[in-house]
């Protein structure tokens, strides 16, 4: 996979959606960023019209010229012109934008077959840092837990599991003593509301204090318990299929015997 370039502030992310499918479109934008001396790092397309492309910068008054021009073409419309953000890169990257279902927290939709852009988009999540709390949400056995085991490695983070069902139901009620440093926490939020005891809502109360990530599964069930307050930073739903309905009182009745997540 090609490696982001490190300076971002000589990065310009540009989205247009294409008003008139003409012959040689993307080739006289691209010329025209050519002739202000805009060197084109990627070039993609995104849904069914729009195009993406990703420039090297260095001379603002040429960027400004570029918007100027772009914006006098009736054939396309910009959607974008920005220092690129992750979901540009998740866009450029597999050719479509992340489906926002809510904005507050902000919400994003994936079925099953999207979990390798799941995976990118939670994994460059975890590569950025942060003091954040990220909640998934879905049926049992729709891969929550595979999902978010699976972006820890792509960042190359080491997670600690505090509740699980991946093999076991799982409860810790401490750390060790370098497990508290450059870690990402995972908790079910069921697994801790049925079977957690005062020692491992301790711990749990602690780690979301500590300045790394965590990732919640279950979360509206784990607000629902009321013993800690959260706010989550963004949800992540999963589904097998768009049509399909997450429904919380289907999923804490299959935890009332042993089930994997």
């Amino acid at each position: 996979m090609r490696r982001w370039p490190n300076k971002a502030e000589n990065l310009l992310y540009l989205e247009y959606d294409i008003q008139q499918n003409k012959p040689g479109l993307l080739g006289a934008v691209t010329t025209l960023i050519g002739m202000l001396g805009l060197n084109i790092l990627t070039v993609a397309g995104i849904e069914q019209k729009r195009r993406g492309l990703l420039l090297e910068t260095h001379s603002e008054e040429k960027v400004k010229a570029l918007h100027e021009a772009l914006n006098a073409v009736e054939a396309i419309k910009l959607t974008a012109f920005r220092q690129p953000t992750l979901l540009d890169r998740i866009a450029l990257r597999h050719g479509k934008r992340l489906d926002m279902a809510e904005i507050n927290p902000p919400t994003y939709r994936f079925v099953r077959e999207e979990l390798g852009v799941l995976v990118d988009f939670l994994g460059d999540t975890l590569l950025e840092g942060g003091n954040h709390v990220i909640g998934i949400r879905g049926m049992p056995r729709i891969g929550k837990t595979e999902a978010a085991i699976a972006a820890c490695v792509y960042a190359n983070k080491r997670w600690i599991l505090l509740s699980s069902t991946i093999i076991r139901q799982a409860l810790r009620t401490e750390l060790l003593l370098d497990e508290s440093v450059n870690s990402i926490f995972l908790i079910d939020g069921i697994t801790s509301t049925t079977r957690g005891n005062d020692a491992h809502w301790s711990l749990i109360e602690k780690t979301l204090k500590m300045p790394t990530l965590k990732i919640i599964e279950h979360p509206d069930i784990f607000i629902r318990d009321g013993r800690l307050k959260v706010n989550f930073d963004f949800i992540i739903e999963i589904r097998h299929h768009e049509e399909d309905v997450i429904r919380l009182d289907d999923i804490a009745m299959s935890f009332t015997a042993f089930d994997m997540s």
